[in-house]
């Protein structure tokens, strides 16, 4: 995915690290609790999309999505036929009172290709309380492959109004729509679980243009809007095709009385990708002050602007520049891809970090927490023959905050960021070089 530099360099890197064990008195060899491969495409075959339906008290639906282009197909079985084999996981977790294990899930699954499919849906029956807080871990084995993934699904029973008890599909294909995010003209119908009400309000608030603050910076959070530019009322029907014609915030409830519901998103043609010059500009705020930004923007030639301001990072040289910003732009698109919340995922504080920064070598997940870690230069020491080698991390944490919008909404603890070389970063983008803790010299 256009990390050609990169690859090589973490090649390198593993080399490296290969002849070191060799001479390594101790060293963890293997982490069973980092997830750092949920965050980095170079580690992940297949990304499943997710959700949870509540489809009575008792019974809740989780959603997993297959995507065809990231599924290995085989003809090496009886049939004969392309096929794909895959093993769910699913451990439900009431974290209400404290992490107990309430339900558990096994299956397996034979994926037939589909010349006609480009997704595969399926749903997995989990036993819940109402008035409940859940997260399910969801692990998948490949089983040609011989890989393994996991995620964490939370969700909650604790009303019957929530986002929970919504899905959406889309209109023509009346294939289910497991991403908040639509386009202008992308019809859907918009299903709720809890009866048939007379009508559905649509509250539409702006998109935000906020991007956050550096890490080492302690200043108030900006929060989510409060106000909506507009409220409509529509008749419900569940096969009512619905279209969201400008760029914004959707918010879809059964009462207006009530701030529970399910949220879509308009962030543009382009989103998730950056192909057009004003929006590739926009990140550019990470790297650049102000001002500097708003002449770039405000330029005549907003291409010329944007290509000037890359070969200046690399003093003229084409081929350095072409690779910083595929670089640059591709970890800005998997923001968008992992981190996607109330705001585009690049304007994250997860967005952030994973655009200067890179994806986390370190990822500890719970429930509520993510602690990313960036590995400093490797510390060795050494008595005679023995040789001791000792990882260091730069940790940033991140905490799951309540929003009416989304259940992707992460801060970052910057109390607890006391050092971030954010400063040294941003110069090493400016000198044309991807900043990394653990080479700062180089590509």
């Amino acid at each position: 995915m256009k990390y050609s530099k990169i690859t090589y360099f973490l090649s390198g890197v593993l080399l490296l690290a290969a002849i070191a064990v060799s001479c390594v008195s101790t060293r963890p060899v293997y982490d069973p609790k980092d997830l750092s491969y949920l965050y980095n495409p170079l580690k992940t075959r297949i990304n499943p999309r997710y959700s949870v339906f509540n489809e009575s008290d008792n019974r809740s639906l989780l959603g997993v999505k297959f995507f065809t282009g990231d599924l290995f197909f085989s003809e090496a079985n009886p049939a004969g036929v392309p096929m794909a084999r895959m093993y769910i996981y699913a451990r439900l977790y009431n974290t209400t009172f404290g992490r107990v294990i309430t339900d558990t899930a096994y299956y397996d699954i034979d994926i037939v290709k589909d010349p006609n499919k480009e997704e595969y849906l399926y749903k997995i029956p989990l036993k819940v309380q109402k008035g409940m807080e859940y997260v399910c871990e969801v692990k998948i084995y490949d089983k040609l492959r011989d890989f393994m993934i996991q995620a964490f699904v939370p969700f909650n029973t604790t009303s019957d109004f929530n986002r929970y008890n919504f899905y959406v599909r889309g209109h023509l294909l009346k294939n289910e729509l497991l991403k908040p995010v639509v386009r202008k003209d992308e019809y859907f119908n918009i299903f709720y679980g809890r009866g048939r009400p007379d009508s559905v309000f649509v509250s539409v608030y702006p998109l935000s243009e906020d991007i956050p603050y550096p890490p080492s910076m302690v200043l108030p959070e900006r929060s989510v809007p409060v106000k909506p530019d507009t409220v409509i009322a529509i008749p419900y029907s569940d096969t009512l095709p619905l279209m969201l014609p400008e760029k914004g915030i959707y918010f879809f409830t059964v009462s207006r009385e009530i701030r529970e519901g399910i949220t879509l998103f308009n962030f543009g043609d382009d989103f998730p990708t950056m192909t057009t010059p004003e929006e590739m500009i926009k990140p550019l705020a990470y790297l650049l002050p102000e001002d500097e930004l708003q002449k770039i923007a405000s330029s005549e030639k907003p291409k010329v602007a944007l290509d000037d301001f890359w070969l200046g990072c690399c003093n003229g040289n084409v081929e350095k520049a072409r690779e910083l910003i595929r670089i640059f732009y591709t970890r800005a698109v998997f923001a968008n891809y992992y981190f996607t919340s109330w705001k585009e995922g690049w304007r994250t504080d997860r967005g952030m970090i994973y655009i200067i920064y890179g994806p986390p070598d370190k990822l500890y997940k719970s429930s509520d927490v993510e602690t990313w870690g960036y590995r400093k230069p490797v510390v060795s020491s050494g008595w005679g023959a023995r040789v001791s080698v000792k990882e260091e991390y730069l940790f940033f944490t991140f905490k799951k905050k309540d929003n009416p919008f989304t259940d992707n909404d992460y801060s970052l603890s910057r109390s607890e960021t006391v050092v971030s070389y954010w400063d040294k970063a941003v110069q090493s983008w400016r000198k044309g070089i991807v900043f990394r803790l653990d080479n700062p010299e180089e590509i």
